[in-house]
């Protein structure tokens, strides 16, 4: 009897023994930290890309070098069924995380999104790319929605004006977003800046919505001083109304390909292209870049003078010198003219 007392005292001791190591052991798996553990205080970006598998979650983990214990980190994701549920996407992994907290994260596909903001942009072909190294899908997956004319016509746009959907701001948006989805959101954030009192005040100046952004890329171009835009916006606003050519050296750049010109010279301005408003009257058929919200307002709140010309200044570099008569504009070219002679600008 006493015997068996001892011996049923000591399977209960080892089984107590086993119990706590084994709780330790699972404790261990579950909820201490095994991510980052000594990478200071940087989270680190994930991407998981459409169609990825458990191999491809490994290797990517590897790669980044973040996992302490590889074996208990794959342990629990076989345990807990991620194996057969990846989920793509941008996951944020925070340092000193627990296996279990990480492994919950990715299998419900609790994405973290990434601020997209675009602007300094020109050409649809850069805005592409622009997109294309923020997002999952490819540059030329975006550039063809930029020129697919039955699906830009659906949106109100053509591939001359689509440019102007394209409204810059910052957005939140999820990495795996399909290049259609962009355009869809996109095409709701046009929807949502043009509201009724913007709409008004292209109602008032006679420009449909599309027209003043395209006016507006103009005034992106000709001024980085915002204070200068309403003005300058004002000249072109006059220019359209009398029915004068709007002669935007922008547009002559854009017309020949090569934006870093200094100078517009009598043969850029023979250049028979639409954009060059030197040729042809009113406005070009489409945005010469992406003009920022400042230029859009700018414009539909362009200043109200009699301005018909301005130049460039020799005196305040970025800012310009603006006439009501030609004379009068004439003296201010003359002066800046003699300004580039004498810093042999070309």
């Amino acid at each position: 009897m006493k015997k068996s007392s001892i011996r049923l005292r000591v399977v209960i001791a080892i089984c107590g023994l086993l119990f706590v190591s084994f709780s330790f052991y699972i404790y261990q798996i579950f909820l201490t930290p095994n991510i980052l553990i000594d990478k200071g205080d940087k989270e680190v970006e994930l991407l998981i890309p459409q169609g990825a598998t458990i191999e491809t979650v490994r290797d990517s983990l590897k790669k980044k070098d973040i996992v302490h214990n590889h074996m208990s980190f794959f342990f629990l994701t076989r345990l807990l069924g991620y194996n057969d549920k990846i989920r793509p996407g941008r996951y944020v992994i925070q340092p000193k995380s627990a296996n279990l907290q990480v492994i919950k994260k990715l299998k419900r596909g609790e994405q973290d999104p990434i601020k997209l903001t675009f602007n300094n942009i020109r050409l649809k072909e850069e805005l592409a790319v622009r997109l294309g190294e923020k997002l999952e899908f490819s540059e030329q997956d975006f550039d063809s929605l930029m020129k697919d004319t039955s699906l830009l016509n659906l949106y109100g746009f053509d591939t001359t004006t689509i440019m102007a959907m394209f409204i810059p701001n910052t957005y939140e948006v999820y990495w795996n977003t399909s290049a259609k989805k962009l355009f869809d959101r996109m095409h709701d954030e046009y929807k949502k800046f043009w509201n009724d009192d913007r709409m008004r005040k292209a109602k008032e100046l006679g420009l449909l919505p599309i027209e003043v952004s395209i006016l507006a890329s103009i005034v992106e171009a000709e001024t980085q001083k915002n204070v200068e835009k309403a003005r300058i916006a004002g000249v072109y606003v006059n220019r359209l109304k009398t029915g004068m050519p709007l002669q935007a050296d922008p547009t002559v750049k854009f017309a020949v390909g090569d934006f870093a010109i200094k100078r517009i010279l009598e043969g850029h301005t023979k250049i028979d292209s639409p954009y060059n408003t030197y040729m042809y009257t009113g406005l070009p058929p489409g945005p010469i870049n992406l003009p920022s919200v400042v230029s859009i307002d700018a414009v539909l709140n362009a200043e109200k003078h009699n301005y018909i010309y301005f130049c460039a200044s020799p005196v305040n570099p970025g800012f310009h010198d603006f006439a009501v008569t030609y004379n009068e504009h004439v003296n201010n070219a003359n002066k800046y003219r003699r300004y580039l002679d004498d810093n042999k600008v070309r």
